[in-house]
């Protein structure tokens, strides 16, 4: 049974080690880019377009995982939560008052990993639709 709660510290932590893998690309001058959406747009597809990471790399594809999910919260108001299930512990994306949860930490490396090429925009303007049609027809 899946089981949802605020994030202990032991996330927080887990969370914020993968944000700052991302945030640490941008030398100390620029890391206020990171603050505004188009700077992680930016940075995540810069990552992905040059093939910095291998998809093997599983934590490093999870922290740009981590910075979709900043981009959601900043964007659409998610909050991050924490869900325990079968599978564990994990970080996930909640919109308040609503049952709708996403999983970001693995949307960007399962599709790696499968050897699919992402397109970080094309897949953050997908999630907004649909996010958008989830809440149109649930309103």
């Amino acid at each position: 049974m899946q089981q949802i709660s605020a994030l202990t510290d032991k996330m927080v932590k887990y969370i914020e080690s993968k944000r700052n893998w991302v945030k640490d690309h941008y030398t100390p001058e620029a890391i206020n880019e990171y603050n505004t959406i188009s700077g992680k747009l930016t940075l995540l597809d810069t990552i992905l377009q040059s093939n910095w990471i291998e998809k093997d790399e599983t934590y490093k594809l999870q922290s740009l995982g981590i910075t979709l999910g900043d981009i959601l919260v900043q964007e659409m108001s998610f909050v991050w939560i924490e869900v325990d299930d079968e599978f564990g512990k994990s970080p996930a994306l909640q919109l308040p008052d609503t049952t709708l949860i996403l999983y970001p930490l693995t949307m960007i490396s399962k599709r790696i990993e499968a050897g699919e090429d992402v397109d970080i925009y094309e897949l953050y303007n997908g999630l907004k639709e649909k996010i958008n049609e989830v809440k149109f027809e649930a309103g």
